[in-house]
Formats: structure tokens, C-alpha cells, sequence
């Protein structure tokens, strides 16, 4: 017994002596190892699609695609959700090529931009079209001189949403296309036909009869505009607010009249180079509606009575 406690005394004695002996080494710092994060291994669903990609250009996504497969991937599923597509004026060498990637990713379009794009055919707008009709509200054509008739049959037939429609100086439009439009939709609210020379008077009277929530409406340059369409425009299309008639030379102030007349929510309009249009018919409308033709100085405290020139029975067509 008395040994066995010599011998701990002694060990106890040894190992006290090594410790102060020897220098302490650091402890190890323990790695964890999570791998490499990137930004593709945040979630697209519920961050980078909604939160990031909306923030990104077209040409911005695009540059992404062209990173790696992975952001490929990426670009695609955020172009697949967008809701807007913007191009207009973009005549940049090869566009075309970059569209077809677009007509075949993009699904939720709502808005679709393309004025001014010479390079568009029907060949390359029908696809989007086709893949996008279900939900578009607004098709801004403007100047798109290299597509015909054919190209709006999805957009007239099929866009049940459609709300805007824009085809100035599209001289292919034709008046089947716009009695087709008559047929199919009832709820545009802005309408542009600016410079469509092929369109018939008839034509215009029985379209505005059926459009009658036109807030925005755009008849420049066109020829087939008369009184008579005016007169429609004001019977039909009474929460009419702005009214574009630059270069209708065909119209009068009986025109003008039943628009002022009827339209009570009419707040601008646009009569340049209309030269049949006299203060007659723009001077009671100058205190509510803003007109782009100032005040002649002669005419500046003239006062008419409409009911002295205007025949009551000219409004009943």
C-alpha cells in the first residue's frame, strides 16, 4: 500500500516536470468545409429572377448568357418570366439572331415594343406572337415597314387582353385588318393609325361605332378621316381624352364641334395643319382642352354662337 503510493507521488512528480518543460502548442483551428458559393446557388425562383433579373437590360441578360452554362440557364429562365420587351429603334447589326432567342424563351409577355424596327419580318414576329398571346395588353408596331397583314391575325384573333395597339405608318395595314380588329376586340383603350393611307372612311365609322373605350386615339395623317368619322368618334367614344388630327385636311369645324360636344373628358387636342378648323369650334373648347394651335391675336376676344352656323341635324348619321 505504502509502495503503490510511492510509485503515484513519483509519476505525478514526472509528468509535472515535462509539462514545464515543453512550450504549449497552439490548438488547430478547426475548418469547416461548405464549398464554393457562387450567385447561381442563391434561389431563382424567390430571389434572382423577381429581385435581380428585373433590374437587368436585355442586352445586360444576354451578356450574362454568354458567361457559362449555368448562367445561360439563368438569363433564359429570367427572360422566360419577363413581362416587357423593349426594342425600338434597336437596328443593331445581327439583332435578328438575338430575336430568335427571345421569340423562343420569352413566355409572359405584356408589353411589346418594336416601333421603328426595319430588320422585323413575319417570320420572326409570328413565333413571339404565337408564344405570348395569352397575355399581351400592349403591341407597339410604329413604323415597321417590313411586315404585313399577316402578323397581326394572332395579335387581332388570340390577344384577348389587348389593350394598346400602335400601327403608325404601317402603310400595309389594310381594311380587312381593321375589320377583322372591329370583329375580334372591344376593349382597346389607345389606338394609333397615324400615316395608314389604305384605311376607308366607312371603314373608320364602323370601327369607332364598337370601340367605344378609346381614352387615347391617334388619326394623323390620315386621309379617311372626315367629319362624318369625327362625328362617330364623339357619338361612340365619349371618354375620349386626347385626340391626335395633325394633317387631317378633310375635317371642319363641325367636326370639331361634336367632339367638343360629346367628349366632356376630352383634355387635349392636336389640329395642326388642319386648315378648315377655325376658332369657331376651338374657342369655346380652348378654357378645358389643351390645343395645339395657339389663339390667332385677332380672334383673341372674338365670342361665337355656335348655334348660328352648326345645323342641329348634321350630328344624326
Amino acid at each position: 500500500m505504502c509502495t503503490l503510493h510511492i510509485e503515484e507521488e513519483t509519476h505525478l512528480a514526472a509528468m509535472s516536470s515535462r509539462n514545464r518543460t515543453r512550450t504549449p502548442s497552439p490548438m488547430p483551428m478547426r475548418r469547416v468545409h461548405f464549398g464554393e458559393l457562387t450567385l447561381f446557388d442563391i434561389n431563382w425562383d424567390d430571389v434572382l429572377i423577381p429581385k435581380m433579373s428585373t433590374y437587368l437590360s436585355i442586352k445586360d441578360l444576354f451578356n450574362l448568357r454568354s458567361c457559362s452554362r449555368t448562367a445561360l440557364r439563368l438569363a433564359e429562365a429570367a427572360l422566360e418570366k419577363r413581362q416587357e420587351l423593349q426594342l425600338s429603334g434597336n437596328n443593331s447589326s445581327n439583332i435578328e439572331l438575338g430575336f430568335k432567342v427571345l421569340s423562343r424563351c420569352c413566355r409572359r409577355l405584356e408589353h411589346l415594343h418594336l416601333a421603328s424596327c426595319k430588320w422585323l419580318t413575319d417570320e420572326l414576329l409570328l413565333p413571339l406572337l404565337n408564344n405570348n398571346k395569352q397575355r399581351l395588353s400592349a403591341v407597339n408596331l410604329n413604323e415597321c415597314v417590313n411586315i404585313t397583314a399577316l402578323s397581326l391575325q394572332p395579335i387581332i384573333v388570340q390577344c384577348k387582353e389587348l389593350r394598346i395597339l400602335k400601327l403608325s405608318k404601317c402603310q400595309w395595314l389594310t381594311t380587312g385588318a381593321v375589320d377583322a380588329l372591329t370583329l375580334h376586340q372591344s376593349k382597346l383603350v389607345e389606338f394609333d393609325i397615324s400615316h395608314c393611307g389604305a384605311i376607308g372612311e366607312r371603314c373608320l365609322i364602323i370601327f369607332f361605332r364598337k370601340l367605344n373605350k378609346l381614352t387615347i386615339l391617334s388619326l394623323a395623317n390620315t386621309p379617311s378621316v372626315t367629319d362624318q368619322v369625327l362625328i362617330q368618334i364623339g357619338n361612340y367614344c365619349r371618354e375620349l381624352e386626347h385626340i391626335n388630327l395633325i394633317g387631317c385636311a378633310a375635317i371642319s369645324d363641325y367636326g370639331v364641334h361634336a367632339l367638343s360636344v360629346q367628349c366632356k373628358s376630352l383634355q387635349s387636342l392636336r389640329i395642326q395643319r388642319c386648315h378648315r378648323i377655325t376658332e369657331r369650334s376651338l374657342a369655346p373648347l380652348r378654357q378645358r382642352v389643351h390645343i395645339d394651335r395657339p389663339r390667332p391675336r385677332q380672334d383673341a376676344h372674338n365670342a361665337y354662337n355656335l348655334n348660328d352656323f352648326y345645323p342641329s341635324d348634321f350630328l344624326v348619321y
